[in-house]
């Protein structure tokens, strides 16, 4: 068993939310890269840690973390030195779990009905988030006033929010407000995101040499 955690992912994909994480808590890792063209995310050996076939995945001391809400969860309680979570005793922990959970559970749903509307007229009290307005408003007000959803403490809530909101703002699934692109813009200036996106700009290439493409 060892500290080392196993990273499955593609760097086109959720798991750049884990690959961010694993940077911010300076966790010792190495990548296990799934080519999704081969279905290798598909095949028996890695439907033995995620039936799903889903990345982001990881290994740590032989245990199998999936979703990558969770991942973050996890990995600022398994690596307490880098501060990225509260403790239990503290108050701020509910705040912290309450906006974690909310944007794991709406703002991807919300974004996609929005895309793509239901056939079939869906009364807003049967949708576990609303309405699209209601988690545009909740996004604002977990951000808001900010500069993190705990004030001046950067948290995992904030890799794995901001990563939704900088997703849904790239690919036009969430509304450009002022908020929402001054929130991500403030996240994309720490070092931990930095050193995500080079490394995750060397598995894109990496992929592509794989595939055979220029």
């Amino acid at each position: 068993m060892t500290d080392i955690i196993s990273f499955y992912t593609n760097p086109f994909s959720r798991g750049r939310i884990a690959h961010w994480m694993l940077e911010e808590v300076g966790a010792p890792y190495h990548v296990e890269l799934l080519d999704f063209e081969r279905g290798e995310h598909k095949r028996p050996e890695f439907l033995t840690l995620n039936p799903m076939g889903k990345v982001p995945a990881i290994v740590h001391r032989g245990v199998v973390v999936t979703e990558a809400a969770a991942i973050c969860a996890y990995l600022a309680d398994a690596f307490p030195v880098a501060k990225l979570a509260p403790l239990p005793s503290e108050p701020a922990r509910g705040t912290y779990f309450r906006w974690l959970f909310y944007a794991a559970a709406n703002i991807e749903a919300a974004s996609i009905d929005k895309q793509t509307p239901r056939v079939a007229e869906v009364r807003s009290s049967s949708l576990g988030y609303g309405t699209y307005a209601d988690v545009m408003d909740g996004i604002v007000n977990a951000i808001s006033p900010g500069p993190y959803i705990l004030g001046d403490r950067f948290s995992a809530a904030d890799v794995y929010l901001g990563s939704q909101i900088g997703w849904g703002l790239m690919i036009k699934s969430l509304e450009p407000r002022d908020a929402f692109i001054e929130y991500h813009t403030r996240l994309t200036k720490r070092p931990a995101y930095t050193r995500f996106l080079e490394k995750n700009k060397e598995l894109e290439e990496a992929l592509k040499t794989r595939q055979g493409k220029p």
